[in-house]
């Protein structure tokens, strides 16, 4: 007996976006060499630093995407490289997404009174 598949259409078009991110990177060798999953994540980070220098520079178009903002552009990176990750070590990030998404919903107003 099969067990249905719950995913909705746009998880599993994630879904379908994420596998494509991880095999692009193993096609690029990245996966070549063992990599420390610290690494990753600090590479991760390192996008989101690249996204604060973007902002602090006016936002200009991306050298390689110009049709966006290069933060656009760093932000996507964040994304790619998280994707991948997720991909390699088998977490199910698109599940986790529309999970919290919807958590999200249910919350107070700033979760209670939080400042940030």
């Amino acid at each position: 007996m099969t067990i249905p598949d719950k995913r909705s259409e746009e998880q599993i078009a994630l879904d379908i976006i994420i596998a494509d991110c991880h095999k692009t990177a193993i096609d690029k060798g990245w996966w070549d060499e063992p990599r420390e999953p610290g690494t990753c994540i600090a590479l991760m980070h390192s996008e989101l630093s690249e996204a604060i220098e973007a902002l602090r520079e006016g936002t200009p178009t991306d050298k390689h995407c110009p049709e966006f903002l290069n933060v656009e552009v760093e932000f996507a990176d964040v994304l790619i490289r998280i994707f991948d990750f997720c991909e390699k070590y088998k977490y199910d990030v698109s599940g986790a997404l529309f999970a919290k998404m919807a958590f999200n919903k249910t919350r107070s107003h700033k979760h209670g009174g939080k400042e940030f």
